[in-house]
């Protein structure tokens, strides 16, 4: 079922959401990153990381499964609205849109991908660079929808959102042997970094200068790490949680740099962490009451092709729950995630 807000957090939404209509100065809202914000590249790719198929999708608008790895909309889709724009943001490979939906906003995301390509090629996924790739496809497209003139200025006035960081961790550094032989995890921190900052200067060449930035979550909290962790209780991994700290710092520090280099460019941080965080320790202030395992099927380990639909473990109302399945938040926690989030990027960029 859909959720529903206490009126007080219902009331200050719909007061930014109204403030933004009237004097948003953000045309667009351009997406990359990973399953945090994929609404449904992954559909049309060879990979087995989709979401296209119920349950998945089914508190979305007609019950439909998009590909967004969650019950509902993600956080593009709630900060696109709340600059007055529509309420989704759609897959650029989406074969049912086109250059004229894409103008006002559009994602390049692709679940399962992270900065490192060693992390992309574990499950076949869109790697940063292809991204990239599309998003200069997209430029080409625009001008012609548009005329050079306002296409750029489109690009260039345009939020972009970059969320990831993830899947470089758990399904790549802490998965495999490879990376953890090259680097100690401070110094794959480090190499993320670069290759973040790089992707960023890369964006910026290509014309973007409103950037908000998103680290990782307390991904040793997440329902698949809890179950794996059998000798703490199936507690949160710590482990994995000062290590997003860290990381989150670096990307920070990073950020600053490239503020003062690069002419024009604004880039803020997205700290989702700190709201996850507190929702995940007390869930019950949010309104939740089940946090260590997910909505669908078991809640332990399932995502993609395990969380089914035909599950007599799925939970009725995801609403009660903080994550969807054992690695995505559910649609009630990506809208007060974003919420969070939101206050700040409309005092920034609008």
């Amino acid at each position: 079922m859909a959720f529903t807000y206490t009126p007080w957090l219902l009331a200050i939404t719909e007061f930014l959401i109204l403030v933004s209509i009237t004097k948003s100065e953000v045309p667009a809202i351009i997406v990359f990153g990973d399953s945090s914000v994929d609404a449904g590249n992954n559909n049309v790719i060879a990979t087995v990381l989709k979401s296209n198929f119920r349950p998945y999708g089914r508190d979305f608008a007609g019950g439909r499964p998009t590909g967004r790895f969650c019950n509902g909309r993600i956080p593009p889709d709630f900060i696109s609205e709340a600059f007055g724009l529509k309420s989704t943001v759609p897959a650029y490979l989406d074969p049912a849109y086109n250059i004229a939906d894409f103008a006002t906003g559009v994602c390049f995301a692709s679940a399962g991908t992270g900065y490192d390509n060693a992390t992309s090629a574990v499950l076949n996924v869109i790697p940063m660079w292809k991204e990239l790739e599309y998003y200069k496809d997209y430029q080409n497209k625009l001008r012609a929808h548009l005329g050079n003139e306002k296409a750029n200025e489109v690009l260039r006035e345009a939020l972009y959102l970059v969320s990831l960081g993830t899947n470089d961790f758990l399904e790549n550094y802490y998965t495999f042997p490879t990376r953890r032989a090259q680097f100690t995890v401070q110094q794959y921190e480090d190499f993320l970094v670069s290759l973040s900052r790089n992707f960023l200067g890369e964006l910026y060449g290509l014309g973007a200068r409103k950037i908000s930035l998103t680290g990782v979550p307390p991904m040793g909290c997440l329902p698949l790490e809890r179950t794996t962790n059998i000798l703490g209780h199936h507690g949160c991994i710590e482990k994995y949680n000062s290590v997003a700290l860290e990381f989150n710092g670096k990307l920070k520090t990073m950020a600053s740099r490239l503020n003062e280099e690069l002419r024009g460019l604004r880039i803020e941080i997205g700290d989702a962490y700190n709201i996850f965080n507190q929702i995940i320790r007390r869930p019950s202030l949010y309104g939740f009451e089940v946090v260590e395992r997910a909505c669908c099927s078991t809640g332990t380990f399932e995502m993609s092709y395990l969380c089914s639909d035909h599950s007599p473990f799925t939970c009725t109302d995801a609403d009660k729950y903080v994550f969807w399945d054992s690695f995505h938040p559910t649609e009630k926690t990506n809208h007060i995630i974003s919420n969070h989030l939101i206050g700040h990027l409309l005092e920034k960029f609008r």
